[in-house]
């Protein structure tokens, strides 16, 4: 989307959903900004960069998917169970915890072991008898047997290992179904999750990055909400020593020094008003005369408060009534001069003259009782109008880096019907390019 004017839709936006969309866009690109500071969008991005690895949903795949059965350690257990259950190993575990055998085997290593070869001495000794049997009994020999294998060292060797703090963690970790919510990622995850699913980091998601850069392409440089009157001084704005202020003997109406302008927040109005009004006149045969003329008006300039000569330029206005209305830029001479918003009495159109050129495109579906924003983009290159979101007009731009100002008049010119008319501008907003 581009942030103020959207050329491919060929259906001109009321100025109301226009001027929203304007400050939404203005709203959500100050919050675009301020988000990319947050603390918040920087844990977001350092997550990011974890949870959307291969590594990292491998690794959870197989956390969720892998079976207890296929673990190192469901397997170690099983094992010792069955090395455990095993008849001989059974047998072997069964002599080792009895006192009986025990006390054998310490006499197995005594002196005394030899007197079983005595069978006087063991016919004399009820012990020697209990010995003698129990050297016979197949546990012993099953005894000896199991006691030097491997499969008894390997019995050990897992007794240990299960017994320790570490196994016990990780056979309970590896038991559990839901093992992965257990885990240092799964909380990494759901963090992301939560910041991913916040309206913040949505939001931020959602922008383009190159659609902020082409509303950025400029930047603020003036605004007049009409609450300083001082903004707009009384006159064409021409150069000294050249008069200023006057008015034309053709026409009629008198420009009044400023004082059928209304200037409030949001509101400068130039009234033509029905009144007689005597002033400063200019005549083609006589020259400078005083006349008296049967309506008053104003002419009003921004020359000490605000130029340009090249950015963007934007003026919320509409006129009422009689009279021919205009918003022009003007350097003080009748060229060059560029119409923002020029009524005739019949007519909108906006245009440019200039020595070279002199181009006017006239408006249509253009209600005059309804406020539009008008729109000048200057480059070095071109000139482009606008009314709201709508291309007008387009041209190479024939100016040499003149320095322009608004002026905003209200006149009653011979041709148009004579009565009361308003010229309303509610605001002005220009910009640079931001280089």
């Amino acid at each position: 989307m581009n942030l103020f004017f959207e050329t491919l839709k060929r259906t001109l936006q009321s100025s109301e959903v226009f001027e929203a969309r304007m400050q939404k866009m203005q709203e959500d690109i100050q919050r675009y900004h301020e988000l990319e500071k947050s603390p918040e969008l920087a844990e977001f991005l350092e997550l990011k960069k974890i949870v959307t690895t291969p590594a990292f949903k491998e690794n959870k795949t197989r956390l969720l998917k892998r079976k207890y059965k296929d673990t190192e350690e469901c397997q170690k257990t099983e094992r010792y169970e069955e090395l455990r259950k095993r008849s001989d190993i059974k047998l072997y575990l069964e002599a080792e915890q009895s006192a009986d055998f025990q006390n054998f085997l310490r006499f197995r290593e005594s002196a005394d072991y030899g007197k079983l070869r005595d069978p006087q001495a063991v016919k004399e000794s009820p012990e020697l008898q209990n010995y003698a049997r129990i050297d016979k009994l197949p546990i012993y020999k099953n005894y000896l047997k199991v006691s030097q294998s491997a499969d008894l060292k390997h019995l050990r060797a897992l007794e240990a290992e299960l017994a320790t703090e570490d196994f016990q963690k990780r056979n309970a970790f590896w038991k559990d179904p839901k093992r992965w919510y257990l885990t240092e990622d799964a909380q990494k995850e759901a963090r992301y999750n939560e910041l991913a699913a916040s309206d913040d980091i949505r939001f931020f998601l959602s922008m383009k990055k190159e659609d902020i850069e082409k509303a950025e392409i400029f930047k603020p440089v003036w605004e007049d909400n009409m609450d300083d009157k001082n903004n707009w001084k009384p006159g064409f704005g021409f150069a000294a020593p050249l008069k200023d202020g006057y008015s034309f003997a053709n026409e009629r109406q008198a420009y009044n020094g400023g004082k059928n302008t209304i200037a409030a927040v949001g509101r400068l109005d130039i009234e033509t008003r029905e009144e007689p009004t005597t002033a400063l006149a200019w005549d083609e045969k006589r020259g400078f005369i005083e006349k008296t003329f049967d309506y008053s008006s104003d002419v009003v300039n921004t020359r000490e408060a605000f130029t340009m000569n090249e950015g963007l330029i934007m003026v919320k206005v509409r006129s009422q009534g009689n009279g021919v209305h205009a918003l022009y830029l003007s350097q003080g001479k009748q060229k060059p001069l560029i119409n923002l918003y020029y009524y005739n009495g019949r007519t909108h159109s906006v245009g440019i003259v200039t020595d070279r050129m002199n181009k006017q495109t006239k408006l249509t579906g253009v209600l005059r009782s309804k406020y539009h924003i008008y729109s000048l983009r200057w480059t070095k290159t071109e000139l482009i109008w606008y009314v709201n979101n709508l291309e007008i007009m387009r041209v190479k731009n024939p100016l040499n880096d003149e320095k322009l100002f608004l002026v905003a008049q209200s006149s009653l010119p011979k041709n148009v019907t004579a009565g009361e008319g308003k010229l309303k501008v509610a605001w002005v907003k220009a910009f640079t390019l931001n280089k």
